[in-house]
């Protein structure tokens, strides 16, 4: 999906794919299995990772009956480092071009509001993003497509989901993509390796936004 792709629209994921925030994730993660007494690694995170951290952590091998302890020792371990959330390399500078070569962009991220809205305007993409969709703004989470449903509603592209990427890191965004009509990009990170990511429905898997975008619009003119 480099040269061949013929889209108006571009709606990206947040944490793994624009933001660099997927190793503060999995320590905070980590600190919470510890103190719970749930075995936890890379491995194990990837394999049971959802948007919908509830069903991350039942797979997890949280009780129930632990959840509301599990979700306030998560707001202990992450919250006080949230902000030090950085974009990753190059992907501002992809956004903007996109944008410059006249192309709507959105993001649908399971992250909450209160933590994603203040990191787009941090990286000064708050001008370029036209429609964000967060974690607590529908009661569904990804692979639902209602989350992305909603941002293509908010673009005015609800009947242009075949021409409106959908770019993230993890499998469940790429299913969402499916089943929202919409051809998906994968993005290499900890949760989504290129071989899953393409069994999951990615088209195409890249190692990084930038690179995306460089294979879709070629390098640019001055070399940045």
């Amino acid at each position: 999906m480099g040269a061949h792709l013929r889209v108006g629209g571009v709606v990206f994921d947040w944490d793994g794919t624009l933001a660099d925030s997927l190793a503060l994730f999995f320590r905070a993660n980590a600190a919470v299995m510890a103190e719970l007494g749930v075995p936890f690694d890379e491995a194990t995170y990837r394999r049971h990772y959802s948007p919908d951290w509830r069903v991350a952590y039942r797979r997890l091998g949280v009780p129930d009956g632990r959840l509301d302890e599990a979700a306030r020792l998560w707001r202990e371990r992450f919250d006080a480092r949230s902000g030090d959330t950085r974009p990753l390399p190059g992907a501002v500078a992809a956004v903007e071009r996109l944008v410059g070569h006249g192309l709507s962009v959105g993001v649908v991220t399971a992250g909450d509001r209160r933590v994603v809205e203040p990191q787009i305007a941090a990286f000064g993409l708050e001008r370029y993003v036209a429609a964000c969709v967060y974690g607590d703004d529908l009661e569904t989470a990804k692979p639902d497509p209602a989350p992305l449903r909603r941002a293509l509603a908010l673009m005015g592209r609800s009947e242009r989901a075949a021409e409106t990427a959908y770019v993230g890191d993890a499998p469940d965004d790429m299913r969402m993509a499916k089943a929202a009509g919409c051809p998906a990009v994968g993005i290499e990170s900890l949760l989504g390796e290129a071989a899953t990511l393409r069994d999951a429905g990615a088209a195409a898997v890249y190692p990084s936004v930038a690179a995306w975008v460089e294979a879709w619009l070629g390098p640019r003119s001055d070399g940045r």
